[in-house]
């Protein structure tokens, strides 16, 4: 008999917005008005969330502070090219208030950022932009001073300062002379002040205790576009969506090249032909970005994208690293969020430690352009379409999983999800057997299992008699699982059995979407 996981909303009806007029004045004490559909599907999408948080941040800078303190601060971090920029500029355009746009350069040169501060401020639209014109700041000190003499004195403004990790990495002092202009004078201001930056370990960091910054703001995660957002943007339905999303990983500047309605076959025959594709190069640069001289580090995120996911085979396929050098390797990759180290999900222990890659999209370059890049550049892209054609449904069945597991935390907490606090996979050293969800009351040691689940993401085969069985058996392996613990399957292409709920793409976009 049928069980009850949880109850989809109206997915078409979700989905569905309709067009309202751009409105740039204060509606509601809200400075952000809404886009068309059409300004959204040619310019930006997506973002709701993000624009409605800064917009009421904005406004209790209007509505001032406690002890005549209006200012605030928000670390806003997210990974390279995911459209923190551009967020903020859709924002301060929205917002229509005055404004400072800085972006510091990653030249190892602290003169060199404040005299760009210092030109960025002049051509800004903050009402004593002329202060900059007449004076050249030395110092971070003297530019943040004459910073808070430029900003108005009676409204609200917004003040931009992105790629924050590399002015700190130029100058060290940079966080206290911050916090003590912020103190001083930016807190007693109606300032609204956007910190950005794409190393996610030194943007958390930055707000920990200890730090001169610690409490003064608030913190921002910018993720991708989701899969609904992909879905919407492309005009595509939820399977292709989703297949779209493991390519470009929710970047908007790689969808932004990708022709509406367009499947993956069609994006990429053209794409992988094109040198200069976002698709090609995008990884290329925030790689080298992130890693300018540790060669290591790069050597086993290529090992770990290639498809090894164990310590052993990690090092062997990097280039029999020794021990230390590849556990420091793993460390700097996890710190940075671009691995993720996993354990089995279950009622008991486990050492067996596998390792991922957590971004879609550099998954995608790692596996199939990266390590093919000279073929492109010798105009051979069909090499590399082959090779995508003849394992795209093995590596695309390995990849989907992690989407799966999120999309299933994003669902409604009803019926056995009600229970369900930690979701995850299982698996021994032998993968007898090796279990795609399981869902559990904690993690990573739980007391109870709450679920257990298969995924089966082909194109033409639905789940059916056999892959239950299997499920079951493996049920039944688990450790800490029983005979009624509740079972659920993921399948592209539906089911041939009714014993248990199956979900497909419409139902992992729906838990994506508001």
């Amino acid at each position: 008999m049928r069980s009850h996981i949880y109850a989809p909303p109206d997915r078409y009806a979700a989905r569905q917005k309709p067009p309202t007029e751009r409105n740039d004045t204060l509606i509601n004490d809200s400075f952000i008005g809404e886009c068309s559909k059409d300004e959204c599907m040619t310019g930006f999408i997506g973002r709701d969330r993000e624009l409605a948080t800064l917009d009421k941040a904005l406004r209790k800078t209007v509505a001032g502070g406690r002890a005549g303190r209006p200012g605030r601060a928000i670390l806003m971090r997210g990974r390279r090219r995911v459209g923190k920029s551009r967020l903020a500029e859709e924002f301060v355009e929205r917002a229509g208030v005055p404004s400072l746009f800085f972006t510091a350069s990653a030249q190892p040169d602290m003169a060199r950022d404040v005299r760009l501060f210092t030109e960025a401020a002049a051509s800004s639209s903050l009402p004593g932009a002329s202060l900059f014109q007449e004076q050249t700041p030395a110092s971070w000190d003297a530019a943040l001073r004459l910073l808070a003499a430029a900003l108005p004195d009676d409204g609200p403004c917004v003040v931009v300062l992105d790629e924050v990790p590399y002015l700190i990495a130029n100058d060290a002092g940079f966080e206290g002379t911050l916090q003590k202009a912020f103190d001083r004078e930016l807190s007693r201001r109606r300032v609204l002040l956007l910190c950005i930056g794409s190393d996610l370990a030194m943007m958390e960091a930055l707000n920990s205790y200890g730090r001169p910054f610690h409490q003064r703001a608030t913190e921002m995660v910018i993720p991708p576009l989701s899969p609904a957002d992909v879905a919407t943007m492309l005009e595509l339905d939820s399977a292709t969506a989703i297949d779209a999303y493991l390519v470009t990983g929710g970047l908007p500047l790689i969808l932004d090249e990708w022709p509406v309605g367009a499947s993956v076959t069609d994006y990429l025959s053209e794409a992988v032909r094109d040198p200069i594709s976002a698709l090609l190069v995008s990884a290329e640069r925030a790689l080298a970005a992130e890693f300018p001289a540790d060669a290591h580090a790069r050597r086993v995120l290529g090992a770990i994208g290639s498809g090894e996911r164990t310590f052993t085979l990690i090092g062997r396929a990097a280039g029999d690293l020794p021990q230390a050098s590849l556990s420091r390797a793993l460390r700097v990759l996890t710190g940075k969020r671009l691995v993720e180290p996993m354990v089995p999900l279950s009622t008991r222990a486990s050492k067996d430690t596998r390792y991922i890659v957590t971004d879609p999209y550099l998954k995608f370059w790692l596996r199939f352009l990266g390590p093919n890049l000279d073929e492109i550049e010798r105009d051979r892209g069909d090499l590399v379409l082959d090779r995508i054609s003849s394992s795209w449904t093995t590596w695309r069945g390995r990849a989907i999983e992690p989407v799966i597991r999120e999309s299933l935390r994003r669902l409604p907490a009803t019926g056995a999800l009600e229970d369900t606090g930690a979701i995850g996979g299982y698996w021994t050293r032998t993968n007898d057997p090796e279990i795609d969800i399981v869902g559990a009351d904690r993690a990573p040691v739980a007391k109870r299992i709450t679920l257990v689940g298969s995924i089966k993401w082909h194109d033409s085969r639905p789940f059916d008699t056999a892959d239950l069985a299997r499920l079951m058996v493996h049920r039944s392996q688990l450790p800490g699982a029983e005979d009624t613990t509740p079972m659920i399957a993921v399948s592209r292409t539906g089911a041939t059995v009714t014993e248990l709920p199956v979900l497909g793409p419409d139902d992992l976009l729906a838990a994506w979407q508001g």
